[in-house]
């Protein structure tokens, strides 16, 4: 795979807008859980970004992430440390679709070059992000860190009413629709008849 050269006119102002995305505390945090979660012999990255980069790029350490969140067979069988790029972008695919049977949905992912050319660290950022949140909502034990590092996602309430309650339920005027408490005709006439006007005057 050929090397990219520098970026120029508007693919280096897209390029920056992309990288300004990047948050350095959220690394800090990611970082962070990674370890928490997989252990200290996933290493750790040197500080910045390209660090974080190349840390996560061969995608042994974000296999390892998916495969400590499973607490039955794990996702990916075999992960192997490889100098080929190929190699490199297959385990980031094999990452990827774990990912999306764990529940995370394909607008929440990140593309492989987005962390393998380092198009994107946001998205890969966001993608973890999502991650996180989802091992903290389904609370199977599996998580490991602080449940505050991450927002818990909403989860269904699905209520079951009687018939009875439905049929008791269709009776009542909503209160968005108005009230029919004082409501009278007193003084109407009837549809259709003329109103009656009279002259009292002399």
């Amino acid at each position: 795979m050929a090397n990219k050269g520098p970026s120029y006119g508007l693919s280096r102002e897209v390029q920056s807008k992309i990288d300004k995305k990047y948050d350095q505390d959220l690394e800090e945090r990611l970082t962070e859980w990674i370890i928490a979660q997989c252990g200290a012999g996933v290493g750790q990255p040197e500080a910045g970004k390209t660090g974080w980069q190349n840390w996560l790029k061969d995608g042994c350490v974000l296999c390892e992430l998916i495969n400590s969140l499973s607490s039955g067979n794990k996702p990916i069988r075999k992960i192997q440390s490889s100098g080929m790029a190929f190699k490199q972008m297959e385990q980031i695919s094999q990452f990827l679709n774990a990912a999306e049977k764990y529940g995370i949905t394909k607008t929440d992912m990140f593309q492989t070059v987005d962390l393998w050319e380092g198009k994107d660290l946001a998205a890969v950022q966001r993608t973890l992000m999502t991650l996180g949140s989802l091992a903290v909502t389904r609370d199977d034990g599996t998580y490991s860190g602080d449940p505050n590092w991450f927002h818990k996602k909403s989860v269904e309430n699905k209520r079951e009413f009687s018939e009875d309650q439905l049929n008791e339920g269709r009776s009542v005027i909503g209160l968005q629709m108005g009230t029919n408490k004082g409501a009278s005709q007193a003084g109407m006439t009837g549809y259709g008849r003329p109103r009656q006007i009279l002259n009292n005057n002399p």
